[in-house]
Parts: C-alpha cells; structure tokens; sequence
C-alpha cells in the first residue's frame, strides 16, 4: 500500500501538471519573435526548430524503456533539469549554434518527459487503492495542462506590455519569468514525487533498448496489413506539416501587420489562452456534430476548414480578423483531434495499441520538422502570407486520406490485434484518453 492517499496522489499530480506547463505558456507567444529579435532568419528558426522534432523522434521508444527501468522520479527530475538549462540558454542566446543546443536540450527534456508523471499517478494511486478512479485524474491533468498554458500566456502578454526591464528587452522577461518558474517546478518533483525502487531494475534498461527495433517494426507490419490505418496515419504527415502554420508563423504575420514584434506578444497572450479555451470548445462539439454525418466525413471537412482559417490569417488585413481566424483555427483543430483519435483507436485492439498510437505520434514530428524547414524558408523566400497558404492548402489535403475509413464504415470487420485482418470499420464507440494536439513544440500525444 502507498503512504500517499488517492486525493494526496491526485493533489500532486494535479500541483506538478500545473508547474510542468506554466513556464511553455509563458515562452509560447515570445519565442518566435525573441529569435527574430536576436537576428535570426525565418529560414535559420525553421531549421533550429526542426533540431528538436528530429531528437524527440530519435528517443521517444528508448526513453520509455529508461523510465520503467530506472524509475519516473529521476527521468522525470532529469527532465526538469534540461528544462531549466534549455531555458537559461534561451535568455542569451544569440547564435544559430547556441539556439540549436537550446532546441536539442528541449528535444531531450521533451522525449524523457513524456509520459512517466502519468505513469506515477496511476501506478500511486493504484497503490493507494486498487479501485482508485484514475481516469478522472488524468482528465483533470489536462484542464489543468490548458488553464496553466493559457494562464502562462496571459502572464506573458503582460510582462511583454511592461516592458523592457534595464538591460532585458521586452520579449526576454517572459523567458527569465519561465526559467524561475521551471526552477520551482523542479524543486516540486523533487519534494512531491516518491517512489519506491523500480521493479524492472537496470537490467531491464538494454532489454527495452534492443526492443525499439521490433516494436517499430511490428507496428508498421500492422500499417501494410492496413489500408485504413495507413490513410488515417498519413493523416498525420499533412497534419505535422501544417501545424507550422498557426504556431510557428501566426506570431510573425501578426507582428508584420501591426509592425511592432511587442505589440505583437501582448495581441498574443491573451489570444493564445483564448485559443486554448477555442480548441475546448471545438473538441467538445466535435463528437455530438459527428454523430450526424460520420465521424470520417466531419474529420475531413473539418481539415478542409482548418485550412480556410489559415487562409484567412495569411489574407485578412488586419490584426482583429488574424486573430478571429487564429481562435477559429484552434476551434476546428481540438474538434478534428477526438475524431482522427477515434478512428485510430477503433481499427486497433489488444497490444498493438499503444505502437500504432505512437507510430501516429511519431509521424507527426519529423513531418512539422520538415514544415518548419520549408514553410520558414519559403517566407523567408517570398512572404510570410505566402507560406501561410502553401500550409493551408498541405492542411486540406488530408482531407481526402479519411476516405478510406468511410468508405470501410459501411463493412462490419473486426479491429486489427490478433493477427486476423485489419479492421476497416468505424465500429462501436471505444473509450479513449484525448490527448491534445500542441503546441507541437512542447507536446505530442
């Protein structure tokens, strides 16, 4: 039994959410534009940006693998650590060298971080009590991970619309307010996180590593058996691409219409914590609205919607309209979210589940790493308007990649898992953990 009782779990759990997200909610609306501050081209940020895409796919089994072996506590303290040091070296950075070692330590920090603070709630709660509600834990992590990315953002608007404090540009002091923030996460995990010695043990950590090949192998095994899981995880590709669009140049549209890059991040604050709130809205309407055309047919046009919005940020002329379309960008982006998870999700069962979900998150990074590369040279290149349509139009062509899921919903077959042949139907409503989708620098599924 645990020393902890399942409200103690679920208050530290909820506590170290909060302190784990706040710092990326402040840095979300000044990160662009504070390398474009320190001389950056769009095309050197692309590239600097894609350094942390490209590492996160590197290490995101392996990590896994080292954190049942290890223990969460150390990777988890390990991760706020690279954090903080990736933060500290943001504030001052002013290379392309020194920021792609910013973005290579948020590579790290972002592939350790992912997933071990769920795995010690449940695991602590389970322990605790083996009839412990952990699924509403987990859900109430992720309001919280949205308040606290939203109130960050806030946070960060005003500090912006401060000042420059003496020598510290405007746009810095965000970054400074995180990095302390992160400090105080780190000192959090050390104090609020127990946990007893691993059971797998060291040993067990050359075993998870010599297993990354045949995990990523059988589950690409199950996309060839699968015409509709391949669609669904090509899906992402496009997906990845596009999402540059609206995280990484929306800041610089808008900066470029009102001419002023701090005036920008104050606009930004308030609307990225608005957007937040946006994409919970849309993901709670996305199901009930499915329920009348099929849950394929609304992900496609909703794809086809979502790049509409971004052609209104790269078109309308004022910072108003760019915003309205920025919020109704992440209105049709957390709607699409449940409905592509849903589909995956029904196509797969028993103990490829959790390799196809990965494989999808996977896809995801090296395709926004790809984005970042090109979209930011091409505005670089041309305009800044002109990388924001060629992004719209890769968003809406995944539409047609949910073809095949609606076509096979008129089948009834059973899901991939055991071997028999890979399920084509929508099938029956399954319970499923949402996972948002972004910011895509900081968070994946």
């Amino acid at each position: 039994m645990s020393a902890l009782t399942v409200r103690q779990v679920r208050q530290r759990y909820l506590t170290l959410h909060g302190l784990r997200w706040l710092p990326v909610g402040l840095l979300f609306p000044v990160m662009i534009l504070l390398m474009q501050e320190r001389g950056l081209s769009l095309a050197q940020i692309g590239l600097v940006v894609a350094a942390q895409g490209v590492v996160v796919l590197a290490l995101e089994l392996p990590t896994g693998g080292i954190a049942d072996a290890l223990g969460r506590r150390p990777v988890l303290l390990a991760a706020a650590g690279l954090h903080l040091a990736a933060l500290l070296l943001f504030a001052v950075a002013d290379t392309v060298t020194l920021f792609l070692l910013v973005f290579f330590l948020q590579g790290v920090h972002r592939a350790l971080d992912s997933g071990p603070l769920d795995s010690w709630y449940v695991d602590t709660a389970l322990a605790a009590d083996p009839a412990a509600d952990f699924e509403g834990g987990l859900s109430a992590g992720e309001v919280v991970t949205g308040l606290a990315i939203g109130a960050g953002a806030l946070l960060s608007g005003a500090l912006v619309a401060i000042g420059p404090v003496g020598p510290v540009s405007a746009l810095t002091v965000p970054v400074l307010v995180a990095a302390v923030l992160q400090l105080v996460s780190l000192v959090a995990h050390l104090l609020l996180l127990t946990e007893g010695s691993p059971e797998a043990g060291r040993a067990a950590l050359g075993t998870s590593l010599r297993a990354v090949p045949a995990t990523i192998g059988g589950a690409l095994g199950l996309l060839r058996r699968s015409r509709v899981l391949m669609a669904l995880v090509g899906v992402e590709l496009f997906w990845g691409f596009g999402m540059v669009t609206f995280e990484g140049l929306l800041p610089v549209r808008l900066a470029e219409v009102v001419g002023d890059p701090d005036r920008a991040a104050i606009l930004l604050g308030p609307a990225s914590a608005a957007a937040w709130l946006a994409s919970a809205a849309g993901a709670a309407l996305a199901v009930p609205v499915s329920r009348w055309i099929g849950a394929a047919p609304t992900a496609a046009l909703l794809h086809i919607l979502q790049g509409g919005t971004v052609v209104g940020m790269a078109l309308l002329a004022g910072p108003v309209g760019i915003l309205i379309a920025y919020l109704a960008c992440y209105a049709v982006h957390g709607a699409a979210n449940p409905l592509h998870m849903g589909l995956l999700h029904r196509q797969v069962d028993g103990p490829y589940r959790t390799s196809v979900v990965s494989l999808n998150s996977m896809v995801s990074l090296p395709a926004g790493a790809l984005g970042g590369v090109l979209l930011t040279a091409l505005a670089g290149a041309t305009t800044v308007s002109t990388a924001l349509l060629a992004g719209a139009v890769v968003l809406a062509c995944a539409a047609p990649l949910y073809l095949p899921a609606w076509r096979a919903g008129r089948r009834v077959t059973g899901p991939v898992g055991d071997g028999s042949q890979a399920g084509d139907g929508e099938g029956p409503p399954v319970e499923l953990k949402l996972v948002n989708r972004g910011p895509f620098l900081y968070q994946k599924r």
